[in-house]
Protein backbone atom coordinates (compact mmCIF):
# COMPACT_ATOMS: atom_id res chain seq x y z
CA UNK A 1 0.00 0.00 0.00
CA UNK A 2 3.07 2.35 0.96
CA UNK A 3 4.68 1.53 -2.22
CA UNK A 4 1.42 2.76 -4.33
CA UNK A 5 1.10 5.76 -2.30
CA UNK A 6 4.89 6.44 -3.11
CA UNK A 7 4.15 5.93 -6.58
CA UNK A 8 1.31 8.24 -7.16
CA UNK A 9 2.14 10.84 -4.55
CA UNK A 10 2.36 13.75 -7.24
CA UNK A 11 -1.20 12.93 -8.39
CA UNK A 12 -2.28 12.76 -5.10
CA UNK A 13 -0.40 15.98 -4.06
CA UNK A 14 -1.82 17.78 -7.34
CA UNK A 15 -5.55 16.63 -6.26
CA UNK A 16 -5.09 17.66 -2.65
CA UNK A 17 -4.04 21.16 -4.48
CA UNK A 18 -7.03 21.48 -6.84
CA UNK A 19 -9.61 20.46 -3.94
CA UNK A 20 -7.79 22.54 -1.60
CA UNK A 21 -8.13 25.42 -3.93
CA UNK A 22 -11.84 24.30 -4.49
CA UNK A 23 -12.62 24.38 -1.15
CA UNK A 24 -10.67 28.36 -0.35
CA UNK A 25 -12.79 29.66 -3.45
CA UNK A 26 -15.72 28.44 -2.06
CA UNK A 27 -14.75 29.70 1.51
CA UNK A 28 -13.94 33.28 -0.48
CA UNK A 29 -17.20 33.60 -1.79
CA UNK A 30 -19.86 32.68 0.64
CA UNK A 31 -19.50 35.35 3.48
CA UNK A 32 -19.31 38.07 -0.20
CA UNK A 33 -23.45 36.61 -0.66
CA UNK A 34 -24.07 37.12 3.14
CA UNK A 35 -22.79 40.44 2.76
CA UNK A 36 -25.77 41.22 0.11
CA UNK A 37 -27.94 38.72 1.88
CA UNK A 38 -27.62 40.81 4.97
CA UNK A 39 -29.33 43.96 3.21
CA UNK A 40 -32.28 41.89 1.41
CA UNK A 41 -35.31 41.76 2.66
CA UNK A 42 -36.92 38.78 4.06
CA UNK A 43 -39.04 36.72 1.72
CA UNK A 44 -37.91 39.07 -1.54
CA UNK A 45 -36.49 37.25 -4.53
CA UNK A 46 -33.31 38.33 -3.68
CA UNK A 47 -33.64 36.35 -0.33
CA UNK A 48 -34.94 33.79 -1.92
CA UNK A 49 -32.12 33.86 -4.84
CA UNK A 50 -29.36 34.19 -2.42
CA UNK A 51 -30.97 31.28 0.04
CA UNK A 52 -30.34 28.69 -3.17
CA UNK A 53 -27.37 30.04 -4.31
CA UNK A 54 -25.41 29.47 -1.14
CA UNK A 55 -27.25 25.91 -0.45
CA UNK A 56 -25.85 25.00 -3.81
CA UNK A 57 -22.46 26.31 -2.76
CA UNK A 58 -22.08 24.69 0.36
CA UNK A 59 -23.58 21.66 -0.97
CA UNK A 60 -22.08 21.44 -4.40
CA UNK A 61 -19.39 22.89 -3.96
CA UNK A 62 -17.44 23.89 -0.68
CA UNK A 63 -18.27 20.66 1.16
CA UNK A 64 -17.08 18.23 -1.11
CA UNK A 65 -14.26 19.83 -1.85
CA UNK A 66 -13.37 19.65 1.80
CA UNK A 67 -13.88 15.98 2.04
CA UNK A 68 -11.74 15.53 -1.05
CA UNK A 69 -9.01 17.70 -0.03
CA UNK A 70 -8.73 16.28 3.32
CA UNK A 71 -8.70 12.30 1.59
CA UNK A 72 -6.12 13.34 -0.40
CA UNK A 73 -3.81 15.22 2.62
CA UNK A 74 -4.81 12.29 4.71
CA UNK A 75 -3.67 10.07 1.81
CA UNK A 76 0.33 11.99 1.75
CA UNK A 77 0.58 11.59 5.21
CA UNK A 78 -0.07 8.05 5.22
CA UNK A 79 2.51 8.07 2.54
CA UNK A 80 5.21 10.06 4.65
CA UNK A 81 3.71 9.91 7.75
CA UNK A 82 6.93 10.44 9.36
CA UNK A 83 6.88 14.16 8.28
CA UNK A 84 4.19 14.75 11.04
CA UNK A 85 6.41 13.83 13.76
CA UNK A 86 9.62 16.47 12.57
CA UNK A 87 8.61 18.87 10.59
CA UNK A 88 6.85 22.11 12.74
CA UNK A 89 5.37 23.91 9.40
CA UNK A 90 3.33 21.16 8.94
CA UNK A 91 1.77 21.59 12.71
CA UNK A 92 0.78 24.98 12.01
CA UNK A 93 -0.39 24.01 8.54
CA UNK A 94 -3.04 21.69 10.32
CA UNK A 95 -3.67 24.33 12.87
CA UNK A 96 -4.55 26.51 10.16
CA UNK A 97 -6.86 23.88 8.63
CA UNK A 98 -8.57 23.28 11.48
CA UNK A 99 -9.58 26.96 11.85
CA UNK A 100 -10.41 26.61 8.04
CA UNK A 101 -12.37 23.84 9.48
CA UNK A 102 -14.30 26.24 12.36
CA UNK A 103 -15.00 29.11 9.81
CA UNK A 104 -16.55 26.48 7.38
CA UNK A 105 -18.94 25.45 10.30
CA UNK A 106 -19.45 28.62 11.18
CA UNK A 107 -20.22 30.07 7.63
CA UNK A 108 -23.01 26.87 7.86
CA UNK A 109 -24.35 28.15 11.29
CA UNK A 110 -24.91 31.62 9.59
CA UNK A 111 -26.57 29.63 6.35
CA UNK A 112 -29.08 27.84 8.34
CA UNK A 113 -29.86 31.65 10.34
CA UNK A 114 -30.69 33.34 6.58
CA UNK A 115 -33.04 30.56 6.52
CA UNK A 116 -34.71 30.86 9.16
CA UNK A 117 -34.39 35.23 8.41
CA UNK A 118 -33.19 35.25 11.91
CA UNK A 119 -29.90 36.78 10.75
CA UNK A 120 -28.47 39.58 13.35
CA UNK A 121 -25.56 40.87 11.41
CA UNK A 122 -25.03 43.40 9.10
CA UNK A 123 -23.29 42.98 5.74
CA UNK A 124 -20.36 45.17 7.20
CA UNK A 125 -19.56 42.16 9.63
CA UNK A 126 -19.69 39.55 6.66
CA UNK A 127 -17.18 41.85 5.13
CA UNK A 128 -14.91 41.68 7.86
CA UNK A 129 -14.89 37.93 8.18
CA UNK A 130 -14.74 37.52 4.33
CA UNK A 131 -11.16 38.39 5.48
CA UNK A 132 -10.42 35.20 7.47
CA UNK A 133 -10.02 32.57 4.73
CA UNK A 134 -7.54 34.55 2.56
CA UNK A 135 -5.31 35.00 5.07
CA UNK A 136 -5.15 31.75 6.24
CA UNK A 137 -4.73 30.66 2.78
CA UNK A 138 -2.11 32.63 2.51
CA UNK A 139 -0.21 31.60 5.91
CA UNK A 140 -0.72 27.91 4.73
CA UNK A 141 0.34 28.38 0.93
CA UNK A 142 3.76 30.57 2.57
CA UNK A 143 4.37 27.47 5.22
CA UNK A 144 4.13 24.27 2.45
CA UNK A 145 6.07 26.37 0.29
CA UNK A 146 8.85 27.42 2.33
CA UNK A 147 8.77 25.12 5.57
CA UNK A 148 10.75 27.61 7.78
CA UNK A 149 10.74 25.32 10.37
Amino acid sequence: MIAFLDQHRLWFKALHIIFFTFWMAGLFYLPRLFVYHAGAAAGSDLDQTLKIMEAKLLKIIITPSLILAILFGAILLLGDGSVFFHDGWLHLKLFCVLLLLAFHGYLSKVRKRFLRNENKKTGAFYRKINEIPPILFLVIVFLVVLKPF
